[in-house]
C-alpha cells in the first residue's frame, strides 16, 4: 500500500486518540504508529509505550514520514512548572528525534490563543499576524514556546518541515477555562469589552490535521468555524444571562481568587472572553479544507457537554457544592471571598 507512514504521539486519549482512529481508518495512510505512554483503544495502529522526552523515541520514528505530536498537558489542575516541563522538553525531544530518524515532516498543534486577545485585532486574523499572546493564560506560555521551537527547528535541522496547527476554542470532550466558562449560571462580561466567540471541533481539527498529513498544506494554519458570534448571539443560544462587572473588579478579584488558591485559572484567561481572537483558515480554505461544523452547532454541543456542571470563576463545584449553596449563591460567595480578601489587605496595610 502506497501513502505515508505517521506517528501519532499522545495517541491514546483526547483528540490524539480521534486522530489515530481516523488515520488508520484512511485508505490514503499505509501505517499508523501510536505512541503514548499507555496503550489506547485502536488495534489498527502499531502501538508503542513510553514518555515522549525519552530519546529513544527516535527509534520508534525510524521509517516513518509524518509525526503528529499531539502529547500536550494543558490540564488546569497541572501544576504549572509540572506542565512546562512536559511540554517543552517533549516537543524538543519530539523535534530532534524526529530530525535524527530521518522524518521529512513534524505536525505540532497549539492554539490560536497564541495570537492574542486584543481589542485592536482585526476580524478576522490572518494566519500571517503578529502571536502578540503573552503567557498570562493558561498553558500559553508553553504554545508561544512551542512555536518558537518550530521556526527554530528547520533551521536546526535542515530538511525536517514543520507544520503549525492553531485551532480556536477547541470542543469536544476538552476541558479548558474557555469551556468552563459556559459552566456558569451567568456569564461574566467585563463592561467595556468586545468579545467575539469562535469555535472548532475536534472532528474538525482533526480533518485539519489529516490535511497537513497528507501534505495538502502546510506552513501555519488557523482552524476553526466560519465567522464568529457576539456575545449577544452568545446570550441569546445559550439561554444564559450575562453578570457584567467593572474591568477593574473583574480582573483584579480573578487575581485574588487565583493567587490565594481558590481557582484554577489566572486572571490572564479573562482577557480570551473579553477580546476577539477569531482566525481566518484562509490557508486551509485556499487547499479545499471546510469545516463541517457552524459556531452555532458547536456551541449547541458544548452546552449539553457540560449540562450538570457548575462553575463559578474557573472553579468546578462538586455537586455537594452546587446543591448546598446553589449556582447563584456559588457566585456570590466567590464574590465574597473577594471582598473579604481586600479586606484582609486593606487591614494589613493599616497596620
Amino acid at each position: 500500500m502506497r501513502g505515508p507512514v505517521v506517528a501519532v504521539t499522545g495517541a491514546a486519549t483526547g483528540v490524539g486518540a480521534l486522530l489515530t482512529e481516523r488515520l488508520a481508518a484512511s485508505d490514503e495512510i499505509r501505517q499508523v504508529r501510536a505512541i503514548d505512554e499507555r496503550r489506547g483503544e485502536c488495534a489498527e495502529a502499531q502501538w508503542h509505550i513510553l514518555d515522549v522526552r525519552d530519546p529513544a523515541i527516535a527509534d520508534k520514528l525510524r521509517g516513518a514520514d509524518v509525526v503528529v505530536h499531539l502529547a500536550l498537558d494543558l490540564d488546569l489542575e497541572t501544576d504549572p512548572a509540572a506542565r512546562t516541563a512536559y511540554n517543552v522538553r517533549g516537543t524538543q525531544t519530539v523535534l530532534t528525534a524526529a530530525a535524527a530518524a530521518g522524518v521529512h515532516r513534524v505536525v505540532l498543534c497549539t492554539s490560536a490563543m497564541v495570537y492574542g486577545a486584543l481589542p485592536d485585532n482585526e476580524l478576522p486574523l490572518s494566519e500571517d499576524a503578529e502571536l502578540r499572546a503573552t503567557a498570562e493564560a493558561t498553558g500559553v506560555g508553553d504554545l508561544l514556546e512551542i512555536e518558537r521551537l518550530a521556526r527554530r527547528a528547520p533551521r536546526a535541522h535542515p530538511g525536517l518541515n514543520v507544520t503549525v496547527v492553531r485551532p480556536a476554542v477547541l470542543v469536544g470532550g476538552t476541558d479548558t477555562a474557555l469551556t468552563r466558562y459556559f459552566e456558569s449560571p451567568r456569564l461574566l462580561v467585563v463592561a467595556g469589552s468586545r468579545p467575539a466567540w469562535q469555535f472548532c471541533h475536534v472532528e474538525d481539527l482533526c480533518s485539519a490535521l489529516e490535511y497537513a498529513v497528507l501534505e495538502k498544506v502546510d506552513g501555519e494554519l488557523a482552524v476553526g468555524c466560519d465567522g464568529w458570534l457576539e456575545q449577544e448571539e452568545v446570550e441569546e443560544l445559550s439561554g444564559i444571562r450575562r453578570m457584567e462587572l467593572p474591568s477593574a473588579v473583574a480582573l483584579g478579584a480573578a487575581a485574588r481568587l487565583h493567587r490565594i488558591g481558590l481557582t484554577p485559572s489566572p486572571a490572564g484567561d479573562l482577557a480570551y472572553t473579553m477580546y476577539p481572537w477569531v482566525v481566518s483558515g484562509s490557508r486551509l480554505h485556499d487547499s479545499g479544507w471546510r469545516p463541517k461544523w457552524t459556531n452555532e452547532e458547536v456551541l449547541a454541543e458544548l452546552l449539553e457537554e457540560v449540562s450538570g456542571r457548575h462553575t463559578v470563576a474557573g472553579r468546578r463545584l462538586g455537586r455537594k457544592d452546587a446543591t448546598a449553596a446553589g449556582a447563584a449563591g456559588a457566585t456570590v460567595a466567590l464574590l465574597g471571598a473577594a471582598a473579604v480578601v481586600r479586606r484582609a489587605r486593606k487591614a494589613r496595610r493599616r497596620v
